[in-house]
């Protein structure tokens, strides 16, 4: 048996510049939290087989299982998932480095204190707002994943997943015709290396799927992701597109991310970073923008503790032919957190 998760608490004050009759100036907290049950059994022969399910500790209405699979893994077979979680792709995929603690601008993390998510058209876990991203979108859906040994740093993985979500939370059976996605495969290789002291991470990913609705062409997803770090230095971005086909009303979507942190000699780290995206409507020629930029400071207060202050900014906007008309949310913030990990 085996267990472990992680509790992120953060108090911050923002200064929020929105939409006429709106406030959200002021201090708030935000929380994210899983606890995860991982038990496992190993054979004599070497072989491991496993679960991993994850429970959201923070959530309206109660706890709820965010992903939940089984695994069977060998030193020599690899690893084999089965069940509900993100694509090889996804979590094979490298973006740039961040110190422990900050609020995630990667993410639609920052919209707990600035709102740049209420006049933007994106969907969750696709480009515009994160370079973790899914075939339209497809978060944490019943799948089947396969991820190589490595081979001197280099692993590789794929993955297939029958719909888009329909089945994504039960067992039932689903009609493909009536399904809008189908058959969505995801490829991805991440390569891990040290050479004298310089250690170096890359990552690639592509994924596609059938689209089932008349109009809609088949969506894609692709992204490219590198890390070098040397003497307490890592330096790294990603870059993500997911081409929607038009399906929901939404175009193309893109993001990047880069950042660079240093790892003082004792407990200090620091980081800055950045996230820039884009999402484009697929009629009318609507655009809406995405940018947000943080500065970090984080300590370690013992095994599993991180203390950490930041201040970050972010900014959402649309142009006139959107549908949401032209309109501007940004705003500044400063933060604390404490973070576990056990």
């Amino acid at each position: 048996m085996d267990w472990g998760g992680y509790y992120n608490t953060h108090v911050g004050f923002a200064d929020v510049s929105g939409p006429a009759g709106t406030d959200f100036d002021g201090v708030d907290v935000f929380q994210n939290g899983e606890i995860h049950f991982t038990p496992s059994v190993t054979l004599d022969n070497g072989m491991t087989f496993g679960i991993n399910i994850q429970y959201e500790a923070k959530t309206t209405g109660g706890a709820i299982v965010d992903e939940s699979y089984a695994s069977i893994s060998s030193d020599t077979l690899g690893r084999i998932d089965l069940g509900n979680e993100n694509s090889a792709g996804y979590k094979l995929s490298v973006a740039a480095p961040q110190v422990s603690g900050g609020i995630g601008i990667n993410s639609p993390s920052i919209s707990a204190f600035i709102p740049v998510s209420a006049n933007q058209p994106w969907t969750f876990r696709q480009a515009s707002v994160s370079s973790y991203t899914e075939v339209a979108g497809n978060n944490d859906v019943q799948r089947i994943t396969y991820y190589t040994p490595s081979f001197n740093g280099l692993t590789l993985g794929v993955s297939y997943a029958a719909t888009n979500g329909v089945n994504a939370g039960n067992n039932g059976a689903f009609d493909r015709n009536a399904a809008a996605l189908n058959d969505i495969f995801d490829l991805g290789a991440k390569y891990s290396q040290s050479f004298n002291g310089v250690d170096v991470a890359l990552s690639a990913r592509w994924g596609t799927g059938d689209s089932n609705v008349v109009g809609i062409s088949d969506p894609e997803v692709w992204a490219l992701g590198a890390v070098i770090g040397v003497s307490g230095f890592e330096f790294g971005g990603s870059y993500a597109e997911n081409d929607n086909g038009g399906a929901g009303g939404v175009g193309d979507q893109e993001g990047w991310s880069l950042g660079a942190t240093y790892d003082i000699a004792g407990p200090w780290a620091v980081g800055l970073d950045t996230y820039q995206g884009e999402v484009t409507t697929a009629v009318g020629g609507g655009k809406a923008e995405y940018e947000a930029y943080q500065l970090v400071g984080s300590r370690s207060l013992g095994a599993g503790v991180t203390w950490a202050v930041y201040a970050a900014y972010a900014e959402g906007t649309t142009n006139a032919a959107d549908p949401l008309g032209v309109t501007k949310i940004d705003g500044t913030m400063i933060g604390t957190s404490i973070n576990l990990s056990f």
